[in-house]
């Protein structure tokens, strides 16, 4: 299956979020790929990851990583006019930014717990950092085939929610929907080749679902190289006519 739909060359692919967990499982089954020139590695700690580090030692300058944070504008701006230079255009772009209970986040479970410093840590990573990552790399998708895919979640669907709870989660991830959405209506004006995706990787073995993993049944909990293979599958299926929708990790379209 081609990387993207349309894509006849090989491909230049970012992943912001590339250090851990599923983020950087992506980046070792791009580098396996024999259609993938380039894959540049996005996170606040890029140059100090071991993993990443055993990556480039085994695929050389295939990977490049780069120390960023997404959400700040001053470093975005510094990824795209130093480390991303020589790049004329990302074919692939996929944010698995996101935290639960990190960085002063929390899966609330009620109202009770709810603290304004919760909700503005969940939605300046889970929600500002997707987008303001798309916007300071949207001179690089604006010729040939080009796909942005950002790891959104199941909980984020506000038509999906029986249970409640998780207030700042929830929330960050049914505004990153939107703002990913509308962003898709613009991009297609741009670039009729373009792409727009939330992608739902189902219940990974990461930091951010490790103190959940009691309540989830047999045999959906799922190792990070299946998900990043699984997500690929997902961004290979769907090209500019699916821009702007919402799947599963399964390929099963999920309710806004």
């Amino acid at each position: 299956m081609r990387l993207i739909p349309e894509l006849n060359s090989e491909a230049h692919v970012l992943i912001a979020g590339a250090s851990r967990g599923i983020g950087l499982a992506l980046c070792a089954a791009l580098l396996a790929r024999d259609d993938v020139a380039q894959v540049w590695a996005v996170a606040r700690a890029a140059s100090t990851s071991p993993e990443l580090a055993a990556l480039a030692a085994q695929y050389g300058d295939r990977l490049k990583p780069v120390d960023c944070d997404a959400r700040n504008e001053q470093s975005l701006e510094a990824l795209v006019s130093d480390d991303l230079a020589g790049c004329e255009h990302l074919h692939l772009v996929i944010s698995a930014l996101g935290i639960l209970h990190q960085d002063g986040a929390k899966a609330e479970k009620g109202l009770a717990q709810l603290t304004l410093a919760s909700l503005q840590a969940s939605f300046a990573t889970n929600t500002f950092a997707p987008i303001l990552l798309l916007k300071h790399l949207l001179p690089l998708l604006r010729k040939h085939p080009a796909t942005f895919a950002a790891l959104s979640a199941r909980v984020g669907s506000i038509g999906d929610n029986r249970l409640g709870g998780w207030y700042s989660y929830r929330a960050s991830k049914a505004a990153l929907n939107q703002l990913l959405h509308t962003a898709s209506i613009e991009l297609k004006r741009l670039n009729p080749a373009s792409t727009v995706l939330s992608i739902h990787p189902g219940t990974t073995d990461t930091e951010l679902s490790r103190p959940f993993q009691g309540n989830v049944p047999d045999g959906q909990l799922f190792e990070p190289a299946f998900s990043a293979d699984r997500i690929l599958e997902v961004v290979g299926a769907h090209g500019p006519a699916d821009s702007g929708t919402f799947w599963d990790w399964n390929d099963k379209p999920i309710v806004w």
